[in-house]
């Protein structure tokens, strides 16, 4: 009895180990992604678009998502009568994986046209002709070099990578003498450098032309008309099993660069100054600050503070100008974003009502110390001042690398002041603790710095 129930055990494992072997001899087949060009596009309602966080694609300001690439995604979109989803890739070599793996619909970044790309890829769209530009000051003294020939003898400051590598490479076409300085210190990004020509601490950098048009419209006197490289050409790509939306962004594209919203998008990044021209106190004499003083006083009470911090924030902000508008959007005198405004119940039309700009800007900031309260009161408004500046989530990221490194998240000043600063630093707002990627922070940490030093000002020359 026992014998014989053993027998179809033993013929079942055969079959199975038969089975087995003949498994092997077979691969898996290779999982494709299913075709998703514009018909499935339209007909799901979205459009996913993989990008990469940089100064002119994609990142967050004051809670909104903005970046030149970002702004024409959304034309696109629009124009297709779809929904906008972006995912943002930490590389190039990312982004071109994510999409053939069929994550995205659309590279919407100056991907530069290669021969060996275009195997796997559909380049889309107006194509990007980039290149190279020595970044150095124009201020009447000293005049600008306008050959690269004249680089011989000079000191030029580069980060790693592509910049440095054009530099050697023109050294060696020039017979050498350009006086290359490597800068491998992590917590120095090109906008650093850049800042520092325009300050006059370097005579040279060099950077992308769109970089440096970008930068320029924050430091007037740069000089970024000289090339030193040959042209790369840069588009948009979707996968190659997607030849109808590859058709249709090449047909947006040309119909768009003459849009209305194309020529706003180009003048929001590469032309208008994104700085404010100051003027002093209004009256030291009769004690007055500006012609709001008595709207500062009134408002300054609901959340604690000395009126005159809230109208050195005011100043900074708008220089008491109730009619500004800034470069991203921000209007009137507390210089509110379009949708920070209208959740403060700032109502439509009303942007340039100082008390009404006043209320809502107290009533944000109360609501963003909140968020603080695990943080001393005297250090509290420093926090407060910087996400009203750059938008909460970067000053968490902030706090979030000076744990990391071994600085006191609690503390502003010489702390996690240092990190909003490297938030323009590739290596650091693509560490895992950053969750809300790349920033400009060197205007959040003068943004703090000015006000609190501006307010012991008014603490002196305006009384309480």
């Amino acid at each position: 009895m026992k014998q014989g129930k053993a027998i179809p055990v033993l013929l079942l494992l055969t079959a199975l180990l038969l089975c087995m072997g003949g498994c092997r001899k077979h691969k898996p087949a290779k999982i494709t992604p299913a075709t998703h060009d514009l018909q499935q596009i339209k007909d799901s309602g979205e459009l996913v678009v993989l990008t990469l966080y940089s100064s002119t694609t994609y990142f967050n300001y004051r809670g909104q998502e903005m970046g030149f690439q970002y702004e024409l995604s959304q034309q696109f979109a629009q124009s297709l009568g779809v929904k906008l989803t972006v995912k943002v890739a930490r590389s190039v070599k990312e982004l071109i994986q994510q999409l053939k793996a069929g994550e995205g619909d659309l590279i919407a970044y100056n991907l530069p046209i290669t021969k060996e790309r275009k195997d796997s890829l559909l380049y889309c769209g107006n194509e990007a002709i980039t290149h190279q530009v020595l970044v150095q000051r124009s201020n009447g003294r000293t005049k600008p070099l306008k050959d690269v020939t004249e680089l011989i003898g000079k000191e030029v400051y580069v980060k790693p990578g592509k910049y440095y590598e054009r530099l050697v490479n023109l050294d060696q076409e020039l017979g050498g003498g350009i006086r290359i300085h490597r800068v491998g210190n992590d917590s120095i990004s090109l906008e650093d450098l850049i800042a520092d020509v325009s300050r006059g601490d370097i005579a040279y950098t060099v950077a992308d032309d769109d970089i440096a048009k970008l930068n320029k419209t924050y430091y007037p006197n740069l000089d970024i008309r000289l090339s030193v490289s040959f042209d790369q050409r840069a588009s948009w790509a979707v996968r190659t099993d997607c030849p109808q939306l590859a058709e249709a962004v090449n047909r947006w594209a040309k119909d768009n660069s003459t849009s209305p919203a194309y020529t706003a998008s180009m003048k929001r990044y590469f032309e208008i100054g994104k700085s404010i021209p100051h003027s002093p106190i209004l009256s030291l004499r009769e004690g007055k600050i500006s012609h709001y003083d008595d709207l500062f006083k009134k408002y300054a009470k609901h959340i604690g503070w000395d009126w005159r911090m809230l109208a050195s924030l005011a100043y900074t902000e708008s220089n008491f100008d109730t009619t500004a508008v800034s470069w991203a959007g921000a209007e009137g005198l507390m210089q509110l974003m379009p949708r920070t405004a209208r959740a403060m119940g700032l109502p439509e039309g009303k942007e340039q009502n100082p008390e009404e700009s006043i209320k809502a800007a107290v009533k944000y900031l109360e609501l963003t110390a909140q968020s603080f309260n695990n943080i001393p009161e005297e250090e509290r408004v420093n926090f407060t001042l910087a996400s009203y500046n750059s938008g909460i989530g970067h000053v968490l990221d902030a706090m979030a690398l000076a744990e990391k490194y071994g600085s006191n998240k609690y503390v502003w000043r010489d702390n996690v002041e240092k990190y909003i600063l490297l938030k323009s630093n590739e290596e650091y707002f693509t560490d895992p603790v950053c969750k809300h990627g790349y920033f400009r922070g060197r205007e959040t940490y003068n943004f703090v710095r000015e006000i609190t030093a501006r307010y012991e000002q008014y603490k002196k020359k305006i009384p309480e």
